[in-house]
């Protein structure tokens, strides 16, 4: 992480790491297959406690906080390091498979946990995906990301989020302010929240 402050992850190689960490090769390699693997540990020990899945709170609750830190995150450091080390992986596969399966595979299990326990209890709709639940949950976050059109600020948090807790959402329920759920007082489906429908309008508009 000290050589990615002035360094991009194509510039850092495998010698600049020992050389900095004061072992040999030999040694890096002995725990780390390749480059990428390093870096991508790296930015799981720094990302990781960042972007913390709360627990003993509701789903809703849940997803707003970790939705608003990663989003925090990612517009930072950690995100210039993903968007290079998914840039990375366009040219070289085993780079992308190092990303799904020491991050991405173990923080997916994580959300799918929180969305079909809050599918289960009633909280979010019984007929969600998980899988296409988590793909709308984090890919205009990624796209934001990689092509930087817009920015990963809090408007887009707020925003974002109210969004898809609201699609997510048992036709009996809302979200109210920041996760808190009550009974919607319209027909099912309906948007009776005014900050959450206007929140809405502005992460239509971008």
């Amino acid at each position: 992480m000290k050589l990615l402050e002035s360094n991009t992850l194509q510039q850092v190689s495998i010698e600049a790491i020992a050389r900095e960490a004061g072992v040999g090769k030999a040694t890096i390699y002995r725990w780390w297959t390749s480059k990428a693997s390093v870096v991508i540990d790296a930015f799981m020990q720094y990302h990781v406690a960042h972007t913390p899945m709360p627990k003993k709170i509701s789903a809703h609750e849940a997803l707003n906080r970790h939705l608003h830190s990663l989003i925090e995150e990612y517009g930072g450091r950690s995100g210039r390091l993903v968007a290079q080390i998914l840039a990375e992986g366009q040219g070289d596969p085993t780079v992308l498979r190092e990303f799904r399966e020491r991050f991405f595979y173990g923080r997916q299990a994580v959300v799918r946990e929180v969305i079909e326990q809050a599918c289960r209890t009633g909280e979010f709709r019984a007929d969600l995906d998980a899988e296409t639940a988590m793909d709308m949950l984090y890919s205009p976050i990624y796209f934001r990301l990689l092509i930087d059109h817009l920015p990963l600020d809090k408007a887009f948090a707020d925003a974002h989020a109210a969004t898809m807790l609201n699609l997510l959402s048992a036709p009996t329920a809302e979200v109210v302010g920041k996760g808190a759920v009550k009974a919607a007082s319209g027909p099912p489906g309906k948007n009776t929240q005014p900050e959450a429908g206007a929140a809405a309008k502005r992460y239509r508009r971008g």
